[in-house]
């Protein structure tokens, strides 16, 4: 396995360590840098290596959030304890909705819309949303201002909105801090909420990728999983830096900065796939 190869991985371990948890889409930005960083593995390997890379991303949560999510800590009262077993339930709850119908529609979408007219339209639909949610919920306070608060309801609304993110280019943690956002849940406990759901969500759509990819007869290299490897530590080490820089912009601006980039990418997209199509 050449260097350029370990480049390639390191370089999309970036990508994924950083769209992962900003709501411009994951998916969406792999998808298109694949198109100009194709790894010289078998289609199948990289299907998977698009999904699989994001165990790296997800293993940053509980690192920086370890003493809030552990239900057994001892510097813990009784109380708070029983708090944080309830926060897991209303993580559950939330993830329901997409791990079923991801389970039910995986393969259909990605058959139909694993492309970059889906990518690019949904860039600029949740662009144009982004800008127009912040513009309504400016100076308007927030019933909840804490994941903690969330009630059952808001767990399973702001679930029932993380099913949008099954759509190539809408971005999980987009959709459901908008989600949160118009339920009147804030952008700071929104965006924990978000990353709490993509514990169980991302490690199943991991284990479903590699179930699939093994079940279909197909079997990697060993110089294939040292590429994984490299991106999934990769992503890893990016997420550590990006989500706590994310928490601490959510607090002291809005989502529209996004916005306006999902528009204008969404419409570069378009304008390059178009002139690709022409020139052919």
């Amino acid at each position: 396995m050449e260097f350029i190869e370990f480049l390639k991985s390191f370089i999309l371990g970036i990508v994924e360590g950083i769209t992962e948890w900003l709501p411009v889409s994951s998916t969406g930005h792999m998808i298109l840098f694949d198109e100009f960083l194709k790894l010289d593995v078998s289609p199948e390997f990289m299907e998977m290596f698009l999904v699989v890379i994001q165990l790296g991303a997800i293993l940053a949560v509980p690192t920086l959030f370890f003493e809030r999510l552990n239900p057994f800590s001892a510097k813990k009262s009784a109380r708070e304890k029983r708090s944080t077993l309830s926060l897991w339930a209303k993580v559950i709850v939330g993830a329901v909705p997409a791990a079923v119908l991801g389970l039910l529609l995986d393969d259909i979408f990605e058959k139909y819309l694993y492309n970059y007219v889906t990518v690019a339209a949904a860039l600029i639909i949740y662009g144009v949303l982004f800008i127009l949610v912040e513009r309504f919920k400016k100076d308007k306070p927030y019933r909840v201002e804490s994941a903690e608060d969330l009630t059952y309801t808001d767990a399973l609304k702001i679930g029932a909105y993380q099913v949008l993110s099954l759509i190539p280019g809408t971005s999980r943690s987009g959709s459901t801090i908008l989600g949160g956002m118009l339920s009147g849940v804030s952008r700071t406990a929104s965006a924990e909420f978000s990353f709490f759901m993509a514990i169980p969500i991302m490690l199943g759509a991991s284990g479903l990728k590699i179930l699939k990819f093994l079940l279909g007869g197909f079997s990697a290299s060993g110089g294939e999983i040292a590429l994984l490897l490299v991106g999934i530590a990769v992503s890893y080490l990016v997420s550590l830096a990006v989500i706590k820089f994310l928490m601490d912009f959510v607090k002291r601006h809005s989502f529209a900065p996004f916005g306006i980039y999902r528009i204008a990418l969404g419409i570069l997209v378009i304008g390059y796939f178009v002139i690709k199509t022409l020139a052919a």
